[in-house]
């Protein structure tokens, strides 16, 4: 059984101490392939250096809301050059999107997404995608874009409704950790009547943990619980679920098997 962790953080601080043993830590749970999604200029290099280290490591390219500098455009033209430069391990631009539960003012973090629209159109590149109460403007700036390659909404935790909207325009669901948890009812039942076509696994490590694990960092080894509960959730075999999603992790970033 082949698992793909489409989304963690896997250069933080937290995985550094040993990061060899990680790796195999995460190999011994079936992840056979993890995707580190950047967060601004001061990890594109750490990132892209992984991926060409371990060819099992696949990276995304971009600026994450949280971390939106006031000067951010001045990096503009190196992430152009690393995208224009990059190996086929560069799949993805993000991580970014839209958070309104943070002090970054709302007009920078818009034309921040606009441009790395502009991005994923000019490199043909699918998009990760945070979204933080901010589900509608982000759904209307997406409708207008008409991006190529469609992408991932990270870390969905909403209804069903809002689910069948992504999917509408060419996104795949980001489930993670949240489904862990009884109390999250409408992620749950959401996640229940969405067709396992549109699923990717996802961790978002060293954040969003996993129930019984609060108070720990996240780790990849820990996708296994992810898909066990989407498997109570389907009522289907474990495997068949593994190798769907697995194909659909593949498929979402144009990656050959």
């Amino acid at each position: 059984m082949k698992l793909f962790d489409t989304h963690c953080h896997f250069d933080f601080d937290v995985f550094n101490d040993d990061f060899e043993h990680h790796l195999e830590l995460a190999r011994e749970q079936g992840v056979a392939r993890i995707l580190i999604p950047s967060v601004g200029p001061q990890n594109w290099l750490r990132i892209q250096a992984l991926s060409a280290q371990y060819p099992h490591l696949y990276y995304a390219l971009g600026f994450h809301p949280y971390f939106l500098q006031e000067d951010f455009e001045q990096y503009l033209p190196q992430l152009r050059q690393r995208l224009g430069q990059a190996d086929k391990r560069c799949v993805a631009i993000g991580e970014c999107g839209l958070d309104f539960a943070i002090d970054i003012p709302v007009e920078r973090q818009e034309h921040a997404l606009l441009i790395q629209f502009e991005l994923a159109r000019d490199f043909d590149l699918p998009i990760i995608l945070h979204s933080r109460k901010a589900h509608n403007r982000l759904i209307q700036m997406v409708k207008v874009a008409k991006l190529p390659k469609g992408g991932v909404l990270h870390a969905f935790s909403g209804s069903y409704q809002q689910a069948m909207e992504w999917v509408r325009l060419g996104f795949y669901i980001g489930v993670g950790g949240t489904i862990t948890y009884p109390r999250a009812n409408k992620t749950r039942d959401a996640v229940q009547k969405l067709s396992l076509q549109y699923i990717l696994l996802e961790t978002d490590a060293p954040d969003m943990p996993i129930l019984g694990y609060q108070g720990r960092p996240n780790h990849p080894s820990q996708l296994i619980h992810v898909l066990n509960e989407i498997a109570v959730l389907h009522t289907d075999c474990k495997q068949s679920i593994a190798s769907l999603l697995w194909e659909n992790s593949n498929s979402a970033f144009s990656i050959c098997e």
